[in-house]
């Protein structure tokens, strides 16, 4: 009798199973929404309550963002269009010296692309916020082992660019091709393999950058791109001294 009604019981919870499934597979309508719109403009009346919430936030924010990293001689400024600017050489500059304090094996460095320096740097004081302005994405460094094949196909694209932000690596540019290659100091020599410093998304292919396919060997910094940045100018005001990035000639059009 206990084993018939076990059996009854189990086969009541599948019926009741059955019948909820077949009921929800009708499934719902809306057939009437309560809704209004909300213009967000001059005219829109002050809630001081929001205020009040978010105000301290606000001001911790401010006052951490307005705070003085360092000071530069020069106004760095942003273009797409020259092979070598001021701005690329300090942003490129910056991280390489930083992420060789973790790796001092690296050769050279594109951290980015043109395209992926946001904004120019104010000549004077440099604040926090111009940093993250800089450069407001989390991307992370990366040193990456590669063929000097694999290193032909960045320099190829780096010439094929009109020039990218590098340091470590000084070329010349004729018809779009990259020649008189030097990496620390040295002709570039593609049977050799290089300690080569990227972003995780220009080693993804960002920007339709090449050459970190195949890598022999990669090795994540810890170290995130502003991060490096942000180091770099609090270590040379810290040692009293001013940026002064100057065009040197590791990009040229021949």
């Amino acid at each position: 009798m206990v084993k018939n009604l076990k059996y009854l019981f189990k086969g009541s919870l599948a019926l009741s199973a059955a019948s909820f499934l077949l009921s929800c597979s009708t499934g719902y309508q809306l057939v009437k929404a309560n809704r209004a719109e909300y213009n967000i403009n001059k005219n829109l009346t002050v809630d001081s309550s929001i205020i009040k919430s978010y105000l301290p936030y606000k001001t911790q924010l401010d006052a951490e963002m307005n705070q003085i990293l360092g000071y530069s001689e020069v106004e760095m400024v942003k273009s797409n269009d020259l092979p070598e600017t001021v701005l690329g050489n300090f942003f490129s500059d910056a991280v390489l010296a930083e992420a060789l304090k973790t790796d001092p094996t690296i050769d050279f460095s594109m951290p980015s692309t043109k395209g992926g320096i946001r904004v120019d740097v104010p000549k004077g004081a440099i604040k926090l916020s111009n940093i993250f302005e800089l450069m407001p994405f989390e991307n992370e460094l990366i040193a990456f082992t590669l063929k000097g094949t694999d290193v032909q196909e960045l320099i190829n694209f780096i010439a094929a660019t009109n020039g990218q932000p590098v340091a470590g690596i000084r070329l010349k540019i004729k018809n779009k091709k990259p020649v008189d290659v030097f990496i620390k100091g040295k002709p570039f020599d593609p049977q050799k393999t290089y300690r080569v410093l990227t972003s995780d998304y220009i080693a993804g292919g960002g920007d339709n950058a090449l050459g970190f396919k195949n890598p022999i060997e990669k090795k994540v910094l810890g170290l995130k791109v502003r991060q490096a940045i942000i180091n770099y100018v609090k270590a040379n005001q810290a040692a009293g001294k001013t940026l002064n990035p100057k065009l040197d000639g590791r990009i040229v059009n021949d």
